[in-house]
């Protein structure tokens, strides 16, 4: 972004880079630096201050005391101390997991997890929400994470691919973020797809902005939410009754197929998958799904696959099914062909340049214990509910650690973690809870000692753009001073190890400021770029220049097409599963006897889906949002462009508005045994009729006075908090259901933005 500045305050901001296609996230700065939802100065839980060593209150209901920092870091120093004396490292949980602020040196958790390895370890995660179930599944079947991996190149795609699907990604509203900077690419490649006149293919419940986007060059198709793998089989037993599976690949780069062929086609449970079978269940046509078949057999076909269908209960199966049914095609390592999993995340398929990568913070720890434990990411709240108790992960028997310490930088879990009010309930457990963070969140408000955080436009930094491409590196200088008392992570962790041992800061920083460890990152990039032809200018002269650095392009990489050289000589290329191929059927998998996770990909009936609805349920849908990162920016004036009547909106189809007398604008009441929300209604013709669509990362806002509704629409106040499976213990957001009405109730006033009380 260019952000322009008086000196003092944040005027504007808008892209760096030239596009076609803008990105509404870098046009609220302002927002952010200047929010009224800033933490000004440290703060500290009122029943908290008052006993420290036996709290009083209850945590989301007390008002705050503003505090120096001083005060705020001894106590925190205190019961620290106290607390890992008495109850080891394991019980404090620093995993810290979430979104963060950009940059190689100013991550939150990284920084939080540098503090407490030299303080003596902590307890870590593992996974994320976002792909918890593809990352678990994805080694044994392809023998890599797959979802954070360079794709075939989108010049080849856009050169030899006849059809693509984009099953269950929404490429419009996901590609305007990145883990590292956007390169900005995806989009334009996107554009090019709209105007190559190939066949394209949505496989979404919710008519997405991207089939918008595509506008008459796309066919939609909605089936039933959470029924992918049964389409999928759909589509694979078509192929095999009509001799079109490629039994040349199956055989030379994969195994296990023979298994899973008897289940297809019903010899392992007297029921074929038929697609018949699969139409009973998604809710397509038997004779779309034939059709569908024909088409990928017949041409060259890329699947791409977004993460929301294996964000829900068995998502495992879900990527482990597109993986064999585009094997059965016998297309993946063709130029064009195959599948991919993050085409719609960070510009997957932009070219990889030949670059000078910056190095970071991240595993720069010296003489550090790191995590002594770690549990799945969407375990938290079990682990909280369960200390010591027992559960399973990829194939290994477990305990939970008895946590007792929170501290949480960087990240915001009370928007993106399921069945906000049991994890509400669980957060009263621990004896400490800190977090770290720019904005009151629904987290801050829930905490005992709250620290005031710079914006990453408060403090110096550097990034590259693209997480696949590596594009460009860019100098992310101060623009402005730190708000009120607002501090740099980096330095409080420097003074926190410093109260901890003598020399602790030294430890920490290694006598290095800010500025020497960006030189040292930017050093280390010249080292690994100088192999590749690329040189870059002395720091002093780059950090003054403030201009981004362009890579250059590597014709290579521009060529790369994924699994080719394992396609063309698996015994020499192998990949790093069980077989060295593509795993089909796992005997390790099936050695762990997991009932929801079985050796080969499967239909498995959800807990809670259109099957098993009750009268007038409706599936919710939790998609990712246009105008947000996740819970990033929900303050903002963006806001302004999506809310209905002051809400979140809800979209939902015109049957099911029509037999529940609602209306577009009308704000309704969303509930399950879970919880309850307010949104605003969009009614539509395009969504499933029996869907509605909530979007993820609205903040919550519970009303204690209206039995806790959540008057902002957080949709997790609604989703299910369970598993994906114990392979992957992955997040399941997407198996839910509702029910909907117009709200009768009085009108309630939003303050999820407003900070909490204080005195």
């Amino acid at each position: 972004m260019l952000v322009e500045t008086d000196g003092e305050n944040v005027l504007s901001s808008r892209g760096a880079l030239p596009t076609q296609h803008p990105n509404s996230l870098q046009t609220v700065v302002r927002d952010q630096v200047h929010s009224k939802t800033r933490v000004r100065w440290p703060m500290v839980r009122k029943g908290f201050l008052a006993s420290p060593d036996n709290p009083q209150g209850t945590r989301g209901q007390d008002e705050f005391v503003r505090v120096s920092w001083d005060d705020a870091l001894a106590l925190i120093h205190t019961q620290h101390k106290r607390i890992r004396e008495t109850h080891g490292p394991a019980s404090i949980f620093a995993g810290s997991y979430g979104w963060r602020s950009n940059g190689v040196l100013h991550k939150a958790a990284t920084l939080l997890q540098r503090y407490m390895s030299l303080a003596g370890g902590y307890t870590g995660h593992l996974g994320d929400y976002s792909t918890g179930a593809a990352q678990a599944i994805m080694p044994y079947v392809v023998g890599g994470n797959e979802v954070y991996q360079q794709q075939t190149s989108w010049p080849l795609v856009l050169e030899h691919t006849d059809v693509v699907v984009l099953w269950s990604a929404n490429p419009l509203n996901t590609l305007k973020i990145a883990w590292n900077a956007s390169d900005e690419q995806g989009i334009g490649y996107f554009d090019a797809l709209r105007k190559s006149g190939k066949r394209l293919i949505c496989i979404d419940p919710m008519r997405s902005e991207t089939v918008d986007f595509f506008g008459d060059s796309v066919e939609w198709l909605a089936p039933h939410m959470g029924t992918d793998v049964a389409m999928m089989l759909g589509i694979a037993h078509t192929l095999v009754e009509n001799g079109w599976h490629d039994e040349e690949f199956l055989s030379r780069c994969t195994t296990g197929y023979d298994h899973f062929a008897d289940y297809l086609t019903g010899k392992t449970d007297g029921i074929a998958k038929t697609a018949e079978w699969a139409a009973d269940i998604c809710g397509l046509e038997a004779a779309k799904l034939r059709e569908l078949a024909a088409l990928f057999h017949a041409n060259t076909t890329m699947l791409m696959s977004g993460w929301g269908m294996q964000r829900q209960q068995f998502g495992e199966q879900k990527h482990w099914m597109l993986v064999t049914l585009a094997a059965m095609l016998g297309q993946i390592g063709t130029p064009g062909g195959g599948f991919g999993l993050s085409y719609h995340f960070a510009n997957g398929g932009n070219p990889t340049r030949r670059a000078a990568v910056l190095a970071s913070m991240q595993g720069s720890v010296k003489d550090g214990t790191d995590a002594v434990d770690k549990i799945p990411v969407a375990r938290i709240v079990e682990a909280l509910e369960n200390p010591g108790g027992f559960y399973q992960h990829n194939g290994q028997d477990r305990h939970f650690p008895d946590i007792r310490f929170v501290w949480w930088a960087g990240g915001a879990n009370f928007t993106h973690h399921q069945d906000t009010n049991r994890l509400i309930r669980a957060w009263q457990k621990p004896e400490l809870v800190v977090i770290s963070e720019c904005f009151w969140t629904a987290a801050a408000k829930h905490a005992d000692i709250v620290l005031p955080a710079t914006t990453s436009f408060e403090r110096n930094d550097l990034t590259m753009t693209g997480d696949y491409s590596n594009q460009h590196m860019v100098p992310m200088k101060r623009v402005v001073a730190p708000r009120d008392e607002a501090r740099d992570d980096f330095e409080v962790f420097a003074e926190l190890s410093e109260r901890w041992e003598a020399g602790g800061r030294e430890r920490f920083t290694e006598g290095k400021s800010d500025l020497d460890w960006l030189e040292t990152f930017y050093q280390i990039a010249g080292e690994r770029g100088a192999p590749q032809g690329v040189t870059l200018p002395p720091f002093a002269r780059f950090w003054e220049a403030n201009e981004i650095i362009e890579m250059p392009e590597s014709e290579q990489n521009v060529q790369f097409v994924r699994f080719a050289d394992f396609r063309r000589d698996p015994q020499n290329h192998p990949l790093k599963t069980e077989s060295g191929k593509i795993v089909i059927t796992s005997q390790r998998i099936a050695s762990f006897n997991y009932a929801d996770c079985p050796p080969h990909p499967m239909w498995l009936e959800p807990d809670e889906w259109h099957g098993n609805a009750q009268p007038k349920q409706l599936q919710v849908l939790s998609a990712h949002p246009a105008h947000r990162l996740h819970s990033q920016l929900n303050y903002s004036s963006l806001r302004e462009t999506y809310a209905v009547a002051g809400r979140e909106p809800i979209t939902l189809h015109a049957e099911d508005a029509k037999a529940r007398g609602i209306v577009d604008g009308d704000v309704v009441r969303v509930w399950n045994a879970r919880g309850q929300v307010l949104a605003g209604a969009v009614v539509s013709e395009g969504i499933k009729p029996g869907v509605i669509c909530i979007h993820q990362g609205a903040w919550p806002d519970l009303d204690l006075t209206e039995g806790g509704i959540c008057k902002n629409g957080a949709v997790n106040v609604l989703t299910k908090d369970l598993p994906s499976s114990k392979l992957g213990n992955g997040c399941a957001g997407n198996t839910a259901l509702a029910w909907v009405e117009k709200y009768q109730g009085p009108e309630l006033t939003l303050t999820a933005f407003d900070p909490p009380a204080s005195s």
